[in-house]
């Protein structure tokens, strides 16, 4: 019964990887203001609210998405039909969470850094699957023999950038389509 209440407890299985990284990575969420980018239904949204969030910009392509409980609670600023590759907040945040699919870390890293306040952080999560080349995947999801290089690879790509990964942990649950994902936190 514990299993299913844990997966009940957000409106989507987002909320359950981004719950894991706070407490592995001790990110106390509470009283910042932040920005989900790919916010889609808002497992992510949620997470941060219940764990004390002040304020999360919710930026996705997609309208009508963000879960109705999220979508009315005066603590989310919805910003529908905004592609987070080039969204531009009101406000610098204290941290941008990131589950964005089909775009590689590289390009949607740098504006989520410009999202941020002066010592702001970013939890992103990394989807192998969007990152690799097609000779590293089976019907989608990455050879394990692949996942290493390919997280090296977007390690790479990263600093090359400016951007460095502080810490990073494995998401406790798969992607939707089989593959391993984690979740990397950045420090400004």
């Amino acid at each position: 019964m514990e299993k299913q209440d844990e997966q009940n407890r957000f409106v989507g299985r987002g909320g359950i990887k981004l719950q894991a990284a706070l407490g592995a990575l001790k990110i106390d969420a509470r009283g910042l203001v932040c920005a989900d980018l790919g916010s889609n239904i808002g497992g992510f949204v949620d997470c941060l609210l219940q764990n004390g969030a002040a304020k999360v910009y919710s930026v996705d392509t997609s309208y009508g998405t963000l879960a109705w409980k999220l979508r009315k609670d005066p603590r989310v600023v919805v910003m529908e039909r905004t592609n987070a590759l080039h969204a531009i907040l009101p406000e610098k945040v204290d941290l941008v969470t990131v589950d964005v699919g089909w775009t590689p870390q590289r390009l949607i890293l740098p504006n989520a850094v410009e999202m941020l306040k002066p010592g702001g952080q970013i939890m992103t999560l990394i989807k192998p699957q969007y990152e690799s080349q097609e000779e590293e995947r089976v019907r989608g999801v990455v050879k394990p023999e692949c996942l290493a290089a390919v997280l090296d690879r977007v390690k790479n790509e990263l600093r090359q950038i400016g951007i460095g990964i502080q810490d990073m942990i494995q998401s406790p649950i798969l992607g939707e389509g089989g593959n391993k994902e984690f979740l990397a936190l950045i420090k400004q």
